[in-house]
């Protein structure tokens, strides 16, 4: 694959920052050390879960007052005084020369598409295949019905680098929803997250999922950098 020259860092669960040539991104902080950059700097948060946002984050402006907050408009901020821009799913952002899209969830708030410094970038939030044991076959049919309509949606998108949820908790299902993204989608590469400290979460899916054109990046530790 051609080199991207960007540097991402698993900081921990689905909370990641991204490196490119003039950006700063962070996708989903909730916990774990962060450094922040002397980039232009943008905080994603894809919806209000307290495993996905943590008001904290909007202290790191006292650190850097250009700091921009995209955030899903689930997210209730008290503060006005930020630079904090709100977006449902389908609406279109541009800052700087960051341009964002957002799509939908199959749980709460959106997923994020950004294109920043020519690449394309996608962190799917709670966007899965939530295919839990104990739902009734009736909710199984209407979660998968509705996680497959929200990846038509995207599946013509040029990806480079994706975040999606790999959740243990899902068991014997936990692979659903990344082996279909990766097989409707394409992206170049995809880093597993959604598992807090259940690294395994992270090489048992890579073992699962055979015979594709998609690099999944195995996660191991927290603070882990990846250069692409």
């Amino acid at each position: 694959m051609d080199k991207l020259n960007v540097k991402v860092e698993h900081i921990f669960h689905s909370g990641f920052a991204v490196e490119t040539e003039n950006f700063l991104l962070v996708f989903d902080y909730y916990q774990g050390d962060i450094s922040l950059k002397n980039k232009k700097t943008i905080i994603f948060s894809s919806h209000s879960h307290s495993d996905h946002f943590n008001p904290e984050i909007l202290k790191w402006s006292n650190i850097r007052d250009d700091i921009n907050y995209v955030f899903s408009s689930d997210i209730e901020i008290m503060d006005s005084n930020k630079r904090i821009y709100k977006m449902g799913p389908y609406e279109s952002l541009t800052l700087d020369s960051v341009n964002i899209k957002t799509f939908g969830s199959t749980d709460m708030g959106v997923s994020f598409f950004v294109s920043v410094d020519g690449i394309n970038i996608f962190h799917a939030g709670d966007l899965n295949w939530w295919y839990w044991n104990d739902d009734t076959e009736e909710e199984k049919i209407s979660m998968e019905k509705s996680f497959k309509e929200e990846i038509k949606k995207i599946e013509e998108l040029n990806i480079d680098i994706s975040f999606f949820p790999v959740d243990p908790r899902l068991e014997g299902a936990f692979n659903f929803g990344g082996e279909y993204f990766i097989k409707m989608v394409k992206p170049k590469y995809l880093f597993p997250m959604h598992f807090g400290d259940k690294f395994h979460a992270s090489s048992d899916f890579i073992h699962k999922t055979k015979d594709i054109d998609t690099k999944i990046v195995e996660i191991t530790h927290r603070n882990q950098i990846i250069n692409l």
